[in-house]
């Protein structure tokens, strides 16, 4: 039995203070003890999204607060445009097509970025569509979508809301909410956030406010209304994840100290190093024109299968990465580097990296991935 390393892109390592703080002692939920940290998690929830507006937490992963943002501000027949090229852009029309809303589907191809114009053609071809579903980084293949130019054409149309999945994204790459017009942002706990899975998170513009009062999908526990009444008096509607809860009063204080220009600069320097890396040893990136600064996608050389890589990675050498999804399963293998992730994760990372591929017949010229990842740290 070795030591364990987790480096994939969901759930993601956890500061011992964070784990230290949810071990404490249960604390009930309708106590004052409890408001009192929930009115501090608000805040600093609020500094993470950088909004003014309150960001709703329910016990779920983010796909509840995904299905909460279609729920709570649609309705039947309702027509919406999901930009689609990955599995969680597929989960957005899959959500969709659940409760009738009409999903028009904006193919990419997988590894490629969006074009903005196509969004801004599907809307003055049809100004009825009332929301733009997309991610803003793309888990599956590690693809940063544009989402400020987006988000700026879709602020063109009183009648459309901008709906953002960010949980793979929020808390690692730059998303400031109020200044570019979003209107939803969803999150999950498990990533940049620096804890386990199990809370998800929606914040809501004043344009977004107005299409749930108009709403007639059916809802229960993911009703942003009866959340946000409850949330105004540091509660929730039902019982909350409160050992979750108690870490992210942990985790956002040290969100906040550090500063989120110098976590987006660290995530950068991180992924650059990674990028660099990987090109070093002969790999292509399977996200060459745009990147996300959350997870690396690459390419697995000819002839070797990508999961096996992950395979090897995790039975031989203790270390957790991802691998390709349905079209892109045996083709990739991603390594994250976000949230409670250093240099030094990374060079390790790169290094086990090497010895898997040496392993499996890839001709690598050992520690040249290693260099190049710590030529760019060093800096």
């Amino acid at each position: 039995m070795g030591k364990q390393y987790l480096l994939a892109p969901g759930p993601t390592p956890v500061p011992p203070e964070v784990l230290q703080r949810m071990a404490e002692p249960i604390i009930h939920h309708r106590s004052p003890g409890y408001e009192k940290i929930l009115g501090e998690v608000r805040e600093g929830l609020k500094y993470l999204f950088q909004t003014k507006k309150e960001v709703l937490i329910f016990a779920s992963s983010g796909t509840g607060a995904m299905e909460g943002a279609v729920t709570n501000t649609l309705s039947a027949g309702d027509k919406a445009i999901v930009i689609e090229g990955g599995k969680f852009g597929e989960r957005w029309a899959n959500i969709c097509k659940a409760y009738g809303v009409q999903a028009q589907i904006l193919p990419v191809e997988w590894g490629q970025p969006i074009d903005p114009g196509l969004i801004a053609q599907a809307l003055k071809a049809d100004p009825s569509v009332k929301a733009v579903f997309t991610q803003a980084t793309e888990t599956s293949t590690g693809v940063l979508y544009p989402i400020k130019e987006i988000a700026e054409i879709v602020s063109r149309y009183p009648g459309t809301i901008m709906v953002v999945d960010a949980v793979s994204h929020l808390g690692a790459v730059e998303l400031p909410m109020d200044e570019w017009k979003l209107d939803i942002v969803v999150a999950g706990s498990q990533k940049a956030f620096m804890l386990p899975p199990g809370l998800s998170f929606a914040a809501l513009s004043d344009k977004a406010w107005e299409f749930v009062a108009k709403s007639t999908l059916p809802k229960f526990y993911f009703d942003f209304k009866k959340e946000l009444k409850n949330l105004m008096q540091n509660q929730s509607a039902y019982t909350p994840a409160v050992s979750l809860v108690m870490g992210l009063a942990e985790s956002l204080p040290r969100i906040r100290k550090e500063g989120l220009e110098n976590i987006f600069a660290r995530h950068a320097r991180l992924a650059r190093a990674t990028r660099e890396a990987m090109l070093a040893l002969g790999l292509k990136l399977y996200a060459p024109q745009a990147y996300s600064d959350a997870v690396t996608a690459v390419v697995a050389p000819p002839g070797v299968d990508g999961q096996k890589v992950v395979k090897i990675l995790r039975d031989r050498h203790n270390l957790t990465i991802a691998g390709g999804q349905d079209q892109a399963k045996g083709k990739i293998f991603r390594i994250a580097h976000m949230g409670y992730v250093d240099k030094f994760d990374v060079i390790m990372a790169v290094a086990a990296v090497e010895m898997t591929l040496k392993e499996l017949g890839y001709a690598v010229e050992t520690g040249k991935g290693v260099r190049a990842a710590m030529e760019v740290l060093s800096k």
